[in-house]
């Protein structure tokens, strides 16, 4: 880690920890002022509405603890549960981490190809393919394999990226927030939702209650109260903010997008597709096997580049290579094709993309209680739950009209049956 990154990641891990107390600061300076100033000294000793003040203090209180439960869970998650993306190695050394930083500023890192300095693993065996080669779609590069990030010495997982502030990739990675104390991604990202809702509707009583009571001082001549007045300026300032974050917010749910997503300069994006075993390249699309051949290592950075993926594996000897009937049928074939611009695969529609974020019931909606049910990665198919695009994209380079295989995963009992089959006819 180089001396900048070190001095911006102290930097970023002490705003973390004073902007959360200023917050508290602020909550509780408005409330000594919505209690003893305003309902306590004006509505009651001065004016004596006793029903506006139980009103003002229900509501004041209710979306003031719920904001407190909100944030609090978000800042819990995001410190015990950040969504990091296990290591499987050793992270690079001091000076490969120089030349990384030299080629972020140069530009996104992410959203270049495979470099020299950080080609991925070559080892076929390498760990952590496995996790993207047993699903059915998979965000890949130009050669077929998926992303690699060079700092952590990972395989990154669709719409995981690496965070400069934490040094380590995170699962849908939105922003790094020090208003809340961190990292917002998929474990997190519900509950800062709610904490803004619940706080915009703070602010929105503390603001109302202070406006009224400043217009009301000003309408009877009375000397101003700098207290009230300072209240309608931070719960304007605090409601305007997170007013517009809920809004932005609740738009990226709908779309099923994070500000990673948004902030990308060509929203487009390469996906291996499974296909039916030993399709080979055409002139729409390459392929590759996995597992990776043993006897070869994965196409070099420049294919990459070129976006050549690795064929199926061409033949070998048979002393040099024997494979049983076992392992051929563990082995899959993805054809490597391309997104149009701003097409998003997993855009599911309005609904779903709400509920994958924020739940299927009015409960989860509300209260901070369970976290996204798209952070449980309980989907089959692919690491995200993906949308029609998928289909329309086979459609687009001919993927439906390939043969269908009778199964997509290895039965047991199919290879004891040629086994049987064989010596039953030796014995014959």
């Amino acid at each position: 880690m180089s001396e900048a990154e070190a001095s911006h990641r102290a930097i970023a891990r002490w705003t973390s920890r004073v902007i959360p107390a200023i917050l508290a600061g602020v909550a509780g300076y408005g409330t000594y002022v919505v209690v003893d100033r305003i309902c306590i000294k004006f509505l009651y000793q001065e004016r004596n509405q006793p029903a506006a003040i139980i009103v003002i203090l229900i509501l004041y209180f209710l979306f003031l603890l719920l904001s407190l439960w909100s944030y609090i869970k978000t800042i819990w998650t995001i410190n015990t549960d950040t969504g990091l993306v296990p290591l499987t190695r050793t992270p690079p050394s001091r000076a490969s981490s120089k030349k990384q930083s030299r080629r972020k500023k140069e530009g996104d890192i992410e959203s270049q190809p495979y470099a020299a300095s950080a080609a991925p693993d070559s080892d076929p065996n390498s760990p952590g393919l496995e996790r993207f080669y047993t699903k059915e779609v998979f965000i890949c590069e130009s050669d077929g394999r998926p992303k690699w990030c060079p700092d952590c010495c990972n395989w990154k997982p669709d719409r995981a990226h690496h965070s400069s502030e934490l040094g380590r990739c995170v699962l849908k990675m939105d922003h790094y927030c020090p208003w809340v104390g961190g990292m917002v991604s998929e474990t997190s990202f519900k509950f800062f939702c709610q904490f803004t809702f619940w706080c915009a509707l703070y602010c929105a009583v503390a603001l109302a209650t202070s406006a009224y009571s400043l217009a009301e001082i000003i309408h009877e001549g009375r000397p101003m109260d700098g207290h009230i007045i300072a209240a309608v300026a931070i719960s304007a300032f605090f409601g305007l903010f997170t007013f517009s974050m809920t809004l932005t917010s609740w738009r990226y749910i709908f779309l099923n997008v994070t500000n990673i997503d948004m902030l990308k300069k060509a929203w487009v994006y390469q996906l291996a597709i499974q296909v039916p075993r030993g399709t080979p390249s055409t002139d729409k699309y390459t392929t590759i096997t996995y597992p990776l051949p043993e006897f070869s290592s994965p196409q070099s950075p420049a294919a990459g580049v070129n976006g050549h993926a690795t064929g199926p594996t061409s033949p070998v000897p048979a002393q040099e290579n024997v494979s049983s009937a076992r392992d051929q049928m563990a082995t899959k074939t993805f054809a490597v094709v391309r997104t149009e611009h701003e097409e998003n695969p997993w855009d599911l529609g309005w609904r779903r993309n709400w509920e994958e974020v924020m739940g299927t019931n009015i409960m989860d909606w509300l209260f901070p209680i369970r976290k996204s049910p798209c952070a449980r990665h309980d989907v089959v198919e692919s690491e995200y739950a993906m949308g029609t695009l998928v289909n329309t994209i086979k459609e687009r380079y001919g993927l439906d009209k390939l043969p269908r295989e009778g199964s997509g995963g290895i039965e047991m009992r199919d290879v004891p049956r040629e086994s049987r089959r064989s010596h039953r006819s030796q014995r014959s």
